[in-house]
């Protein structure tokens, strides 16, 4: 009897968890970062960081976005968090940007540079998208470069750009939580600033629940209210999961699977990323948030993901750099760096 000659001990990404794999890219005023998901919302690999160019044009996002995809594990689609209002995966403000934003068709663009399906959402929508319950009135507000925020009722997602609203002293929101605020101000001033719009906030929204999230968010060093909490900056990219909810019919069969096997290393993948996954595996997001995705999510309507993840290029940037995964979700997140 012949004896069967032994087979490797590595497996492909598809072998061990049936796609589809989300690339999930979050554009921020000072870095964009990226990160790939499992069929369940979870991180496979480690996430990585390229810091924005002052005043970035939309060439620049997308060359940024290419190297970034260069140096991720296969993915069959593309999640984007963008810092302005987005419809339809058009941008229309992009205030902590360059020129050249209004009216540029980013979904398009992104579909053509990397050859994959795209979605794009406000970078606060897809933060709360990581973190809300689905049940009552919650708020998301994002502290760093800008202040981003929105509305979720009963998991349905509703934007809102209070970050422009008048907040103190005939300024703004984001004129007195913003970056060039916590600069000019200083620490001290700017947390006292922050306690006054959380009551102010609560007497407007009169919520059951708010996340604070973003790079600045690390600030927080007082004792909140029992309904408030501070976010990871993280959830920026594991709510990207969520734009494409309405079309995981199978979803929970994926996830049955995939929970049984465990996030595949760097090695099993075959590709060229900085370091093994060391990422936390996060529970899918609430159902509430498969019926706002479905409801208001923005990005161009994807041609049809692949069965097996696509071969990530093995190339590496010397200007990406590796974070660690997510900060606990109770406490303040210990990025160094602002959305």
């Amino acid at each position: 009897m012949k004896k069967k000659s032994p087979k490797s001990s590595a497996k492909s990404v598809s072998e061990i968890i049936a796609g589809p794999f989300t690339l999930a890219l979050d554009i921020g005023g000072t870095g964009i970062k990226a990160l790939t998901l499992d069929p369940a919302g979870r991180p496979i690999n480690d996430r990585t960081r390229i810091k924005t160019p002052k005043h970035a044009t939309p060439n620049d996002v997308l060359d940024i976005a290419r190297e970034l995809a260069k140096v991720q594990p296969g993915y069959d689609r593309v999640s984007v968090g963008f810092p302005g209002v987005v419809k339809d995966g058009v941008i229309y403000t992009a205030a902590n940007l360059g020129r050249g934003w209004e009216g540029f068709d980013l979904g398009h663009a992104l579909e053509r540079k990397l050859k994959f399906p795209v979605r794009i959402a406000n970078d606060a929508d897809i933060q709360g998208l990581g973190c809300v319950s689905g049940h009552g009135l919650e708020l998301v507000i994002t502290l760093g470069t800008g202040f981003g925020s929105v509305l979720f009722a009963d998991g349905t997602r509703v934007h809102l750009e209070l970050g422009h609203h008048p907040f103190h002293d005939g300024k703004t929101y984001e004129d007195e939580l913003g970056d060039r605020a916590l600069k000019k101000k200083g620490r001290k001033k700017w947390v006292k600033l922050l306690k006054e719009a959380i009551d102010e906030l609560q007497r407007t929204f009169n919520y059951d629940a708010l996340f604070i999230g973003g790079g600045n968010s690390r600030l927080v060093n007082f004792e909140l209210p029992p309904t408030v909490r501070t976010i990871s900056n993280e959830d920026g990219l594991l709510g990207g999961i969520a734009l494409w909810r309405d079309e995981e019919k199978e979803l929970p069969k994926m996830q049955k699977s995939s929970a049984k096997a465990a996030a595949p290393s760097v090695k099993a993948m075959g590709k060229a990323v900085e370091k093994p996954s060391k990422a936390v595996a996060k529970p899918p997001a609430p159902a509430g948030a498969k019926s706002a995705a479905a409801k208001t999510v923005s990005g161009a309507k994807p041609a049809g993901s692949k069965a097996a993840p696509s071969t990530g290029a093995a190339a590496s940037s010397a200007s990406i750099s590796s974070a660690p995964g997510a900060s606990p979700a109770n406490g303040p997140a210990k990025s160094t760096e602002t959305s």
